[in-house]
């Protein structure tokens, strides 16, 4: 089995943590891009401890975020974010987490794409 190396930041947001990554380090085929975020953070696990991935195998440790530099002229930075399941091969990308969302802009300006300011940085999302 080949190796591939792929930029990843584990960062905690609020109660919640989670693996981040470039989107532009991602494979672009969707199911390519889960089968390598599911083996990231080391699910399926039918032992329900992620022994063999970055997940902390609970539902508040077990997230993806996938961010980019945004298209759009009102916002800085775009991210899509997953709930990984623990025991099945399935990332949920249907919700939300207010506690990951909120590392987002830490993420974005730690990749250069926001540009830090004196006291306060506003990252448009």
């Amino acid at each position: 089995m080949s190796q591939r190396a792929i930029r990843a930041t584990y960062m905690r947001g609020g109660t919640s943590k989670g693996l981040f990554f470039r989107a532009e380090d991602l494979p672009q085929d969707k199911r390519e891009r889960d089968a390598l975020l599911l083996r990231a953070i080391g699910s399926p696990d039918p032992y329900q401890k992620h022994t063999d991935g970055m997940g902390g195998a609970t539902s508040s440790t077990s997230k993806v975020v996938i961010v980019s530099p945004s298209l759009r002229e009102d916002c800085d930075v775009d991210f899509l974010f997953g709930a990984v399941a623990i025991e099945a091969p399935l990332i949920d990308w249907s919700g939300n987490c207010g506690n990951l969302s909120a590392a987002v802009g830490p993420f974005a300006i730690a990749q250069g794409w926001v540009a830090p300011c004196e006291g306060s940085t506003t990252v448009r999302i």
